[in-house]
């Protein structure tokens, strides 16, 4: 199950398809059903709203434990809000976007950037590099132009702009691969993987990605 932090449930919608798409693909391919939480903020854009989010995201995975029919759980936002509860308290494989896919883009060593729209979560994220024990391969990050509310509500412009971020990751700062740091992002991170030279590293299909490693383990 594939639950979102925030109160979107379009995005809910969109982060489901992608996950279905990467886990229906495999041999093992199983149905995801995405959940969007009950109440919270429409985007999490600060470290107050991931905090906010926590509480929701475990609630809404401990009703899906305790249905008794979710293999696995997929928190759907870069900050990764509950994550750790949820593996204490369900006992279910869990893998959060963050994690997912910055442990991915740091595989074999590569030194590896963040492109996202959130310039409040900036410190969030370099926090949580290095507590997944990566600083040392981390080049930085690279944000867009734009809050990320008009982003979203312009496809276009997002696109164009978390291209740039990217190309800057790599071009400026020596990234190897670059993380689209955002859910709602993964639509544009699955475009910019064919319009990048760099490894562009998608968070959704990342964290599906490490999903079908602990279900297969």
């Amino acid at each position: 199950m594939l639950i979102n932090p925030n109160t979107s449930t379009a995005t809910t919608a969109m982060m489901t398809a992608i996950a279905q798409r990467t886990l229906g693909a495999r041999p093992e391919g199983r149905a995801v059903r995405g959940v969007t939480v009950s109440r919270g903020p429409g985007m999490l854009t600060d470290p107050a709203a991931l905090r906010a989010a926590a509480p929701e995201v475990l609630a809404a995975g401990l009703r899906a434990a305790a249905e008794g029919d979710c293999a696995a759980l997929l928190v759907g936002a870069f900050g990764d809000p509950g994550l750790e509860a949820l593996r204490a308290a369900t006992g279910l494989p869990v893998a959060g976007l963050g994690e997912a896919a910055l442990l991915e883009a740091a595989a074999g060593g590569a030194p590896f950037g963040v492109a996202t729209t959130t310039p409040l979560l900036a410190e969030a994220i370099a926090e949580r590099v290095a507590a997944l024990g990566l600083a040392d391969r981390y080049t930085g990050i690279r944000l867009t132009a734009g809050t990320p509310e008009r982003l979203s509500a312009d496809p276009s412009l997002l696109l164009d702009r978390l291209e740039r971020a990217v190309r800057a990751c790599a071009e400026r700062d020596g990234a190897r691969a670059v993380v689209i740091g955002g859910g709602p992002l993964g639509e544009a991170a699955e475009e910019l993987r064919a319009r990048c030279a760099v490894e562009v590293v998608a968070p959704i299909p990342a964290a599906c990605r490490a999903l079908s490693r602990l279900l297969a383990g």
